[in-house]
């Protein structure tokens, strides 16, 4: 049955039928940390976004900046909706990207939204990771995992049954940034492992607070990476992302990594990473549970 648009935008409910349960994680010396607060709102229309003072006029509907926001990105920034939702997971609303990125927003609690973070591995094992582009409005250049980004607000990125909606957005985004066909990253064969809450400046207008889906899939595929997107790429094994760990903890070569991806490899990667090369990822699932990273 299609899901109305409408009858979503405000109406609240839990992704998974289920009350989620809950688990909090901690990475020493994190300056990340979690907001224990749910808002149930509408979203803005474009006419009262919260821009400060980036905003000099308004034309179209759409703010212009005394800012270098490259024009690709400032474009996604305010044509794509974010899926708003609150601490269990379930949708109150939508905003703009931009808007659900402004910290003002994150930290008065309004910008919790939907994300998802794809971990492609090679026939040999070996994770893809990508560096973000200069141009990102939040993280730029940091090095990260596969691919990184949010299901919209649209019929089809929406759909609750076996994670199919935030599949779909994964598909897309992979598409985008890194060229990678539809048919070489099928839909049924992406396996959420489990979902993260967590929050994090990029710096001190920018930021994220998602609850992030975690999609790992076992592919060999062809790559052209969408240079707006993605700076730089590389497949690793463990060894190698250890070392590039150490080197972002040493502060070495001007190596950074994303908080989620960190949080990630701190908390789940290296024992996930067995049952890829095992292929039991299926064992590993648990999507009942939201851990509360920090």
């Amino acid at each position: 049955m299609a899901i109305s648009l409408k009858s979503i935008s405000i109406t609240a409910y839990n992704h998974l039928n289920k009350p989620p349960s809950f688990t909090t994680l901690k990475k020493p010396n994190s300056s990340l940390h979690f907001i224990p607060k749910t808002h149930t709102f509408s979203s803005k229309s474009s006419s009262s976004l919260n821009v400060g003072s980036f905003v000099t006029s308004t034309m179209g509907g759409i703010p212009s900046f005394n800012s270098t926001m490259d024009a690709v990105q400032r474009k996604l920034m305010f044509e794509d909706e974010c899926i708003l939702v609150d601490e269990s997971d379930n949708v109150v609303g939508h905003d703009t990207k931009f808007n659900c990125h402004l910290m003002d927003n994150i930290d008065a609690g309004k910008a919790l939204h939907r994300a998802f973070s794809v971990f492609l591995f090679n026939l040999k094992y070996e994770l893809l990771l990508q560096q973000r582009s200069a141009t990102k409005i939040t993280f730029p250049l940091v090095w990260t995992n596969t691919c990184c980004s949010h299901p919209l607000y649209r019929e089809c990125e929406l759909i609750l049954g076996d994670v199919l909606g935030v599949r779909n957005a994964a598909q897309r985004k992979l598409l985008d940034e890194l060229g990678i066909q539809a048919e070489d990253v099928p839909v049924d064969q992406f396996t959420p492992l489990g979902r993260i809450l967590y929050k994090a400046p990029s710096d001190g207008k920018w930021g994220e607070h998602e609850l992030d889906y975690l999609l790992f899939t076992v592919r060999d595929v062809s790559l052209k990476p969408n240079p707006d997107e993605v700076a730089d790429i590389k497949y690793v094994n463990r060894e190698e992302l250890k070392e590039i760990c150490r080197k972002a903890d040493a502060g070495e070569d001007g190596v950074k990594l994303s908080p989620w991806f960190r949080l990630v490899v701190d908390n789940f990667m290296y024992k996930w990473w067995d049952h890829v090369e095992n292929g039991t990822l299926k064992e590993a699932v648990d999507m009942k549970m939201i851990h509360k990273l920090s």
